[in-house]
């Protein structure tokens, strides 16, 4: 009993701390106006609210960004944009490597599979939602909710899905449903970005890590009818934050699970993350030895070893922080006191049931089905681009056949523009490092599922996995982006038909593929999604919108201040400068600058700031976002997190949780003294892009 007093006791007070501090990812109709004024004496106020709103920006490769001129101008991370330079890349000219730089508009160049997204309304549609769902269960409620969505999108998007992206998100795990409606841009072209070592700085020893001394920016320009775009956009302020400076986010947090259950915690930390983990940490050691092996292979095989770097120190700081055994004690007494509180009222205890062993059960039902969902709907067992696009075209054209409610919802009519220029881009591709992928993915298929098992062996028959991926590889014509356009316009039954060996072996899979996914939805995702919503209708009917809901890579809004932490007993500043930068340098990956850097060191100031840390509250999908200051005027780009902050899918803690961003004034620095672009540095400061000049007249033009 002591010791149980005593937990309950502990984490409470620690429960309580964590409230005072900055934490939150608030929807922008829903602020914590109250407690900033409180904290910090500032009220933004509607037009503020809307102005930073509308700036705001969504990127399709899962990252954020902002509008920073009049003319189109975006911005975001370098590393948010390493496959559209991968895929404008030659075998001599590696833009991931060497940066892109496009001193005049005709030289930006397209990233053929980009979107970005410009949120313009968000409509409050529960009562549709939840009229819809009333009374279904289990594969019933999936089926209703896609119905409903799919009506609300498709009256949403007015016929024109190329111009409109409209999504129905589920906040607060179904307490609320809204409508929100993005303007899809998707002719954006590349306008900058720095060498990998300086955007990478430190490489993986410094990821997640502070100091940082990383210039990861890249800036890009949305058009539309082949005409810059004209939005609302952030002033991009020339000067420094100061410490202890109130500041905010305007960003897209992926993902978090706060709200989820001890058990739902538990079964990630030991039935995905480990599992995960030693996937990807085997897959990085197959890139390793593949880049050693020339310098296009090195090219190749360093777009993806970035992404497979950062995913891994990711779910190794998520692994860590649910085996912290404080913060899942606090857990587990937040979640006993919302149980309680059920429980304590008949009436209550009628309404919301046990969703609690609900939720375990469905958990344990799912542990049989998870490594079959994981190597055949997420493709662990055939990483390649071509089978990806193989099971693209098959899959859009069977889903077109259905009623649009009726679809996979990534093959909805609001969401099929986004696939068709996924497939239709004009990326190249290598046989050998195909053939590499796949065939390596498909020995793990074969472990994971056995020798015997049907799927197995029909994929592979009596060949060995090398084999199979050498005979699909080099006998498909998916390659060929002119055979893929054709593709997109065949029906079902027709490419069903095509021999081409990727598009066989897509289909070989794709019955029970679907068929997996079907159960691990009915039997597990929708259980918890629909039990989820019970708690968190019991949570929001105790604590109405006081809380903030779980991210869902939608627009989000955060506050904090510069500050830095202490990190075992010594103080960590907030502040890098660009002296530590070159104090840093050994000559030596991932510590080595650009040759560029090296020559401009003398004109530089040493003191300029470089990066800098903040309290806001951050994950995943917030990199990119715009860090902005009491006038709505943007002081800084956020990258990255501290160590402490991947616990933030979690759980939010003040004292330690940081966000990273690059400061303005090393922009502009870099820009003007480093990279001789002092036209792009003038759009940033004046919101407006300075006249065109001829390159053979030096004279400005219209």
């Amino acid at each position: 009993m002591r010791a149980t007093h005593f937990l309950l006791f502990f984490a409470t007070a620690a429960l309580s701390a964590g409230a005072a501090a900055e934490e939150g990812m608030w929807t922008f109709d829903n602020p914590p106006l109250r407690k900033i004024e409180s904290q910090y004496h500032f009220d933004p106020s509607a037009d503020w609210l809307a102005h930073v709103e509308h700036a705001a920006l969504r990127i399709s490769e899962g990252c954020s960004g902002a509008f920073v001129s009049a003319d189109g101008l975006a911005i975001t991370n370098q590393h948010c944009v390493t496959d559209c330079l991968a895929e404008i890349s030659t075998a001599k000219q590696d833009y991931v490597a060497g940066g892109f730089y496009a001193p005049t508009q005709d030289q930006e160049q397209r990233c053929p599979s980009m979107e970005l997204d410009q949120l313009i309304a968000a409509e409050d549609v529960t009562p549709q939602v939840q009229a819809a769902l009333d009374g279904k269960t289990d594969d019933g409620f999936a089926a209703a909710l896609r119905d409903i969505s799919s009506k609300l999108e498709s009256e949403c998007t007015g016929g024109d899905a190329h111009a409109w992206n409209c999504q129905v998100v589920s906040l607060y795990h179904g307490g609320e449903y809204a409508l929100y409606k993005f303007r899809r841009y998707v002719d954006v072209r590349m306008v900058f970005a720095p060498e990998s070592a300086v955007a990478d700085f430190g490489g993986d020893p410094d990821n997640f890590n502070f100091p940082r001394y990383a210039l990861d920016v890249a800036l890009l320009r949305a058009y539309d009818r082949s005409q810059p775009v004209h939005a609302d956009f952030l002033h991009f302020a020339p000067r420094d934050p100061e410490a202890g400076e109130l500041v905010f986010t305007a960003g897209n947090p992926g993902n978090t699970e706060r709200n989820w259950t001890v058990a739902e915690l538990e079964s990630l930390r030991d039935q995905q993350l480990i599992p995960s983990l030693l996937y990807y940490t085997e897959l990085r050691g197959v890139l390793e030895q593949f880049a050693h092996e020339g310098s296009e292979q090195r090219r190749l095989a360093y777009a993806n070893l970035t992404d497979v770097d950062n995913l891994l120190k990711d779910e190794q700081g998520q692994l860590l922080a649910l085996q912290d055994r404080t913060q899942m004690a606090r857990k587990v007494v937040d979640e006993a006191a919302l149980r309680d509180w059920v429980m304590a009222d008949p009436a209550r205890r009628a309404r919301y049931g046990d969703p609690w062993s609900v939720i375990a059960d469905a958990e344990t039902a799912g542990r049989s089905l998870l490594t079959r969902y994981r190597m055949l709907e997420q493709a662990w067992g055939f990483e390649s681009r071509l089978f990806d696009s193989a099971r693209m075209l098959l899959r859009a054209a069977a889903e077109r056949e259905k009623p649009n409610s009726r679809r996979l919802p990534e093959y909805r009519d609001a969401n099929l523009p986004a696939v068709e220029q996924t497939l239709l881009s004009p990326v190249p591709t290598s046989v050998d490092y195909e053939e590499l992928m796949l065939g390596w993915s498909l020995t793990k298929l074969r472990a994971a599922l056995g020798e015997d098992d049907p799927l197995v062996r029909r994929v592979l028959g009596d060949h060995t996995p090398e084999q199979v991926a050498r005979a699909a590889v080099e006998g498909t014509k998916v390659d060929s982006l002119a055979y893929r356009r054709t593709l997109w316009y065949t029906d079902f039954e027709d490419l069903a038909m095509n021999a081409d060996p990727m598009l066989q072996l897509a289909l070989a899979v794709d019955q029970d593929a679907r068929a997996v996914r079907k159960q691990y939805e009915e039997q597990v995702q929708t259980v918890l999604r629909r039990q989820g919503e019970v708690i968190s209708q019991a949570r929001f009917a105790r604590d109405g919108l006081a809380g903030y809901p779980d991210a869902t890579f939608t627009l989000r809004l955060s506050y904090g201040q510069v500050r830095g932490w202490d990190e075992q007993r010594q103080p960590v500043p907030p502040f890098t400068r660009l002296a530590g930068l070159y104090a840093r340098a050994t000559g030596n990956e991932p510590f080595a600058l650009p040759p560029r850097w090296l020559e401009a060191r003398p004109r530089l100031n040493g003191d300029t700031a470089l990066d800098y840390v903040t309290t806001n509250d951050i994950v995943g999908g917030n990199s990119g976002s715009p860090v902005v200051d009491r006038e709505g005027d943007m002081v800084g780009l956020v990258f990255d997190g501290n160590i402490h902050s991947l616990g933030g899918d979690f759980w939010y803690d003040g004292d330690s949780n940081r966000a990273v961003a690059l400061d303005n004034s090393a922009l502009l620095t870099a820009l003007r003294q480093v990279y001789g672009m002092g036209a792009l540095a003038d759009e940033l400061v004046t919101g407006h892009r300075p006249p065109a000049i001829s390159v053979a007249t030096g004279r400005t033009g219209r």
